[in-house]
């Protein structure tokens, strides 16, 4: 058995109620005698009880985070950025590794209400087909990268539209004319604002992009692989290629080289995200940066003023910015 605040209160001759207002730091309770609870708290090796404590407050100190896929390097470094916020505010982070799978998206919000979560935050971009199930459990929902109306859900969004016009604005000003994009899932919304940022930058610029310039994608290398080996196949083929995330920008990259043309002499490829890798890519890879730490970190200060029943909360929409690497240049005669 542990120690309890019992124990406590026996060893240092005082009520049980006193030792529970001490070890809260309240004021009700004598500086010398907090110290002296506190201190043999201490050397009893006390623990307090998350159980008990969630009974008596209603609260747990537990935030729950679905994520599609912890595999994927964006995701894992906004991860970070919530669970060290959470970690410096005394609130931990049950994690939830949905893979994209609607049913375990699902069970895994049902898993939380169980849990008695203080709040939710999901990363997942397909939120709308659990959104009916998020809201069941009464608990502040905070939304990254995605944005659903609804009585308990916030978000943090990454500026998406701006980000595809950031794109276009810089492969149209380095003389390309014939840009493609290899999009993400069907579900991402965030890969249509990707593409409807930049094809509005190349529009005024007076550029198209034909429908056969934008292949279907799924935010993984092999998809931005076998969409670019077919361009790269053809002897019309654009000039530069525009990726939903790095990870499509990996796998366009190896497909290019496998048909024996060069980055950035024959064709100019240009990622979004950022990731830790793409420094290191041969070569390394032009992208839109979205802030990820960043993300997290503001994702759970939302959250911990939520579950403080703060007022002055809102969503929040952060900007992308361009960083030139080696991977575009203009394109050649």
């Amino acid at each position: 058995m542990g120690i309890s605040i019992k124990d406590i209160a026996r060893r240092a001759g005082v009520s049980h109620s006193t030792v529970s207002r001490a070890l809260a730091d309240s004021p009700l309770v004598n500086i010398e005698t907090k110290a002296r609870i506190q201190e043999l708290s201490r050397e009893m090796g006390y623990t307090p009880s998350a159980i008990a404590r969630a009974m008596s407050t209603r609260r747990t100190r537990t935030v729950g985070l679905v994520v599609t896929t912890i595999a994927d390097p964006f995701v894992a470094e906004v991860v970070r950025g919530i669970e060290e916020t959470a970690l410096d505010r005394g609130y931990s982070v049950i994690l939830c590794n949905s893979t994209g799978d609607p049913e375990r998206e699902v069970a895994a919000v049902r898993a939380l209400r169980e849990k008695w979560v203080d709040a939710v935050i999901v990363t997942a971009s397909r939120v709308g087909s659990f959104y009916a199930e998020l809201t069941e459990v009464r608990v502040p929902v905070v939304l990254i990268n995605n944005q659903q109306a609804g009585e308990y859900s916030f978000s943090v969004r990454n500026d998406d539209l701006y980000g595809g016009q950031l794109a276009g604005e810089y492969l149209a000003g380095l003389g390309h004319r014939s840009v493609a994009y290899i999009a993400g899932p069907e579900y991402a919304t965030s890969s249509d604002m990707r593409l409807e940022g930049c094809r509005c930058a190349l529009q005024s610029a007076g550029i198209a992009m034909p429908p056969a310039w934008i292949a279907h994608g799924d935010g993984l290398p092999g998809a931005g692989e076998h969409a670019a080996s077919l361009w790269m196949q053809s002897p019309n083929r654009p000039s530069a290629i525009f990726c939903y995330n790095d990870m499509t920008a990996m796998g366009a990259l190896h497909a290019i080289k496998t048909n024996g043309l060069r980055v950035p002499d024959d064709v100019s490829v240009l990622g979004y995200d950022d990731i830790a890798a793409a420094p290191y890519l041969d070569p390394p890879l032009t992208t839109i940066a979205q802030t990820k730490y960043a993300l997290g970190q503001v994702a759970m200060q939302m959250t911990l003023d939520l579950i403080l029943d703060q007022e002055d909360v809102h969503d929040v929409l952060l900007e992308p910015r361009l960083v030139v690497r080696a991977s575009c240049a203009a394109p050649s005669a």
